[in-house]
């Protein structure tokens, strides 16, 4: 492998490069550090952006990151790689990122940099999204501007940041604020004037993150060709194809929280058109092809508009949410989650009222009837908390779910098709033929280690459980329907003075009460 990274040209572009990320402690920012680490050995150093959290400083907060299942290959076959990294104490909301004048050093020696620092929280406060993606994406600008040897500066955005266009080129668009005014407006107002204010600020964005998304976007257009920058719109980011390791993911965000809801069974419905196409790309191929725009950004002649990459699976593998659902649920019927509290067998609904009338009887009345339960057996009451905020999750998912989204990506499946054949082999943009029930259940297994800590020794029990919840679920569906039957066969004289009313009510309706004459006639 040695032999083959030497001949890699992205690998070498990296050599003896530092480089500068933000938010390396998220999703990506994991998978980017131990990418380049692995895959670009001969780089210098990066710097790490941290701030100190729950009493731990930074150092330990790399050291416990370190430990992740992740970095377990680092750890076998190049552990003198984490001597590289070196974390600075700041945080992207700190006037100057929280940066010491000995920290500035960063402007005499920084080549690329990575800028993924973001709230993702969907459902966040404006001000609060404003200030970390927005105000924050500034922040890391000012600073890129002053570094002296900067090659590449790669803005992670989203492909969902521009809802009101039909079809997204690989393009930037014009914001309808000025982002400096808006920065400016969440700073001067109050918190309960800044919300009066929000639902028309956003609109037509569904959510604060997509908004101060497409922002800072327009900050990072506006200091082109000043600075040497990229924009990189990734799609739903889902768990890990391959590399380092099948599935692995370390959150509860988008797809991941809803799959492990419906494998407990707490998830019985979900507002999604199946036809639509699900537009989700693999966390590693993302991270590699961030690692190689940053590599063409800065050995490439220079474009004379902003390059922007839609780093999307359209018209690579298509697949619609129909099929992920049909696919999964076999996974996850084969591969069950511990402590299920029903069979996992709910479905998606292109009805939203169809949806909301699952939503109650199968999601809320259990809820309430579980923590009646607690209640009686003076055991904490969750389930009406847990519920509360699955459909708060769902509420704003569902926005994602039910639109056909249209992503050109040519510029990025083009880039792929340009690299040399061992470029290909260690940093994969595009995979033509995943196997996606192989990689569905990678995903389902990954989630169960990674993010519920449930070993893979516990699988046998968690299978005879689900057997037991099938019987109960079934039991419980004939029950019901024998139910209804039985009481409309002892109600037979109330179901049919009902009948003949509602028939009365029917032929008085002069359309209905003719059609009936002329039949009798």
């Amino acid at each position: 492998m040695e032999e083959r990274v030497t001949k890699s040209e992205i690998a070498s572009f990296y050599r003896d490069k530092t480089i500068f990320i933000t938010g390396a402690s998220g999703f990506m920012g994991k998978v980017l550090l131990e990418k380049l680490l692995y895959r670009c050995s001969d780089l210098d150093k990066i710097y790490i952006l941290m701030r100190s959290k729950r009493g731990r400083s930074v150092e330990a907060r790399l050291d416990e990151m370190f430990k992740l299942p992740l970095f377990q290959r680092l750890r076998n076959e190049k552990p003198q790689q984490f001597k590289k990294v070196i974390p600075i104490n700041g945080d992207v909301c700190l006037p100057n990122l929280g940066l010491t004048d000995k920290q500035r050093m960063l402007l005499t020696e920084v080549h690329v940099v990575f800028h993924f620092a973001a709230t993702l929280r969907l459902e966040a406060k404006l001000k609060d999204a404003i200030e970390m993606n927005t105000t924050g994406t500034k922040k890391v600008l000012d600073l890129a501007k002053e570094m002296k040897h900067l090659e590449s500066f790669i803005h992670l955005s989203t492909a969902f940041c521009h809802v009101d266009q039909e079809e997204l080129g690989e393009r930037t668009y014009d914001s309808p604020d000025d982002p400096q005014d808006i920065m400016r407006l969440v700073q001067w107002l109050d918190n309960e004037s800044i919300d009066l204010i929000t639902p028309k600020l956003l609109h037509p964005h569904p959510n604060t993150y997509t908004y101060s998304k497409r922002l800072a976007e327009t900050l990072v257009t506006n200091e082109y060709p000043n600075i040497p920058c990229c924009i990189a719109r990734p799609s739903i980011v889902i768990p890990t194809y391959a590399d380092p390791m099948p599935g692995w993911v370390d959150n509860l965000n988008g797809p991941t929280g809803l799959l492990i809801g419906s494998g407990k069974g707490v998830i019985r419905s979900m507002h999604c058109n199946g036809e639509y196409h699900a537009e989700v790309i693999p966390v590693d191929f993302a991270i590699n092809s961030v690692i190689t725009i940053a590599y063409k950004l800065a050995t490439e002649q220079k474009a004379k508009t902003i390059p922007v990459i839609n780093i999307t699976q359209s018209n690579v593998r298509p697949i619609t949410w129909g099929e992920i659902l049909e696919k999964g649920r076999d996974s996850l019927h084969k591969y069950p989650f511990e402590g299920q509290i029903w069979y996992p067998d709910g479905d998606i609904r292109s009805s939203r009222f169809v949806h909301n009338l699952f939503v109650f009887f199968f999601h809320i009345l259990p809820a309430y009837l579980i923590d009646f339960l607690m209640l009686i057996f003076r055991q904490k009451r969750f389930m009406v908390k847990i519920q509360k905020r699955i459909s708060d999750g769902l509420e704003v998912l569902q926005y994602f779910t039910t639109r056909e989204w249209i992503f050109y990506n040519d510029t990025f499946v083009k880039m792929h098709n340009e690299l040399a054949p061992v470029d290909k082999e260690i940093f994969p943009n595009i995979d033509y033929d995943i196997d996606v029930t192989e990689y569905l259940k990678n995903i389902i297994l990954g989630a169960r280690q990674y993010c519920m800590k449930e070993d893979l020794s516990t699988l046998p029990k968690a299978r005879r459980h689900q057997k037991i919840m099938y019987v109960v679920h079934i039991t419980t569906v004939y029950l019901f329907y024998f139910g209804v039957l039985y009481f409309t066969y002892n109600n037979v004289g109330v179901v049919k003075i009902c009948l003949d009313y509602v028939t009365e009510i029917i032929k008085s309706l002069p359309l209905i009460g003719g059609l009936l004459q002329k039949m009798h006639l």
